[in-house]
């Protein structure tokens, strides 16, 4: 007469756990485990960020370009290149106006995006010293306004150097010196 199976046993499935577990290797646990993974890892994405901040840099200082049709107009409007109506009165004038209104907006324009593009490459390079991270982190939370390739870098520029072992790798690259 044979013993009835315990009450806990499940039939076929009552085998250890897949996959099974291998005890660890002799030595004590292995040289890339723990923290420098995680160094790996970080190290990864801000090389990852710094590539992307050249990019979008490059794109944003190539559709700054847009406005200069703008300041063109402008010159030709001032100069009285467009074709005017004969009884259209202070149509000079209106248009030099016009011109000059173009001319400044289009320059403000285009001023404000080659700064930002300067700004967000800089930035790149921040990232790739490990220097600046204020500037860094202002710069992410700038470049979230140019959609939509601004917003995507921006929020994962945030997420990525506001985790505690970036940040330790930023302090440790900037040691503060005493006075």
């Amino acid at each position: 007469m044979s013993a009835p199976p315990p009450p806990y046993s499940t039939g076929p499935y009552d085998q250890p756990p897949y996959p099974p577990q291998y005890p660890p290797p002799p030595g004590g646990a292995l040289p890339y485990a723990g923290y420098d993974i995680q160094r790996i890892t970080d190290d990864s994405h801000l090389n990852l960020l710094s590539i992307f901040h050249y990019v979008c840099g490059g794109m944003l200082a190539l559709f700054a370009c847009v406005p200069i049709i703008h300041i063109i107009l402008g010159v030709m409007m001032v100069s009285g290149k467009f074709q005017q109506p004969a009884n259209a009165p202070n149509s000079q004038q209106m248009d030099a106006a016009f011109g000059y209104f173009f001319i400044v907006g289009g320059s403000f324009a285009v001023l404000i995006g080659w700064t930002a593009a300067i700004c967000i490459a800089l930035a790149g390079r921040a990232i790739r010293w490990r220097r600046w991270r204020l500037f860094t982190l202002v710069m992410a939370g700038i470049s979230c306004m140019f959609m939509p390739f601004g917003t995507v870098l921006g929020v994962f520029t945030l997420i990525v150097l506001l985790r505690p072992s970036v940040a330790a790798q930023y302090a440790a690259a900037n040691p503060i010196k005493p006075n």
